[in-house]
């Protein structure tokens, strides 16, 4: 009889983030409640612009505008997102609903608001990248590189000391704290990685390392097994292969 395999402890999660508006600032939690759609409250809120090509992408993004990594969402009640009204704090430090129309007027002279409770998402509801992992890449590229840049839902200390460590979860169970996820696929990316969330400033060699030397993906995308609540410090346990 072969012995059954078991979970194994592969690392500990250090940073869980959400983003209330898609394409907006995160918030960094000390814990969060993880749904089928994913981490409660996590890009819910999204603008749209009636100028995008249609068929197309009409999300309004860092892409378009990278000033959107400026202005700070939250909830009124924020442990029970889902449920609480959403503000926006601005570069100038007004606070606005999120349905205000001026605010969608100073972001794009043609977007809308639109509100989805199953979550916003270009592909899957959870995504995970390892410190190891951008500080992989910012050996390529010779700087380092905040977070926030790849805007990441779960961010893990893995075991082992090797960057990209995260690929080889692919197809595997994570348990995190009473969470319980698939890795399904590694994270595509896009330019939005350019964009420094501090300065908006736009650096091309960091895509173009991701391209060059990781065939465009960096970190991995997942979704839930078993609903739960991730808390930071929570130790990670990976499941055997297939």
């Amino acid at each position: 009889m072969v012995a059954k395999q078991e979970f194994t402890a592969a690392g500990r999660v250090v940073a869980l983030w959400r983003y209330p508006v898609k394409s907006m600032a995160g918030e960094s939690l000390a814990a969060a409640d993880v749904s089928w759609h994913g981490i409660a409250g996590d890009r819910r809120w999204a603008f749209v612009r009636s100028d995008a090509p249609r068929p197309g992408f009409p999300w309004l993004t860092l892409r378009e505008c990278g000033e959107m990594s400026q202005y700070r969402p939250s909830f009124s009640a924020p442990d029970v997102p889902d449920r609480s009204p959403t503000l926006v704090r601005t570069p100038s430090g007004a606070e606005l609903d999120i349905a205000n129309p001026e605010l969608a007027k100073e972001l794009h002279p043609q977007a809308t608001v639109i509100k989805h409770d199953g979550g916003i998402f270009d592909t899957f509801p959870i995504s995970l990248i390892s410190t190891q992992t951008i500080a992989g890449l910012g050996e390529m590229v010779g700087a380092e590189l905040d977070v926030r840049r790849f805007r990441p839902n779960i961010v893990v200390e893995a075991a082992a000391e090797t960057a990209f460590v995260e690929d080889d979860w692919v197809g595997r169970e994570l348990r995190l704290g009473g969470l319980r996820m698939r890795i399904d696929k590694r994270d595509g990316r896009c330019v939005v990685i350019n964009i420094d969330p501090r300065s908006t400033r736009r650096n091309a060699a960091v895509l173009r390392a991701v391209t060059r030397n990781r065939e465009g993906y960096l970190g991995v995308y997942g979704s839930t097994v078993q609903p739960g609540r991730v808390t930071v410090g929570d130790t990670i346990l990976v499941g055997p292969p297939g």
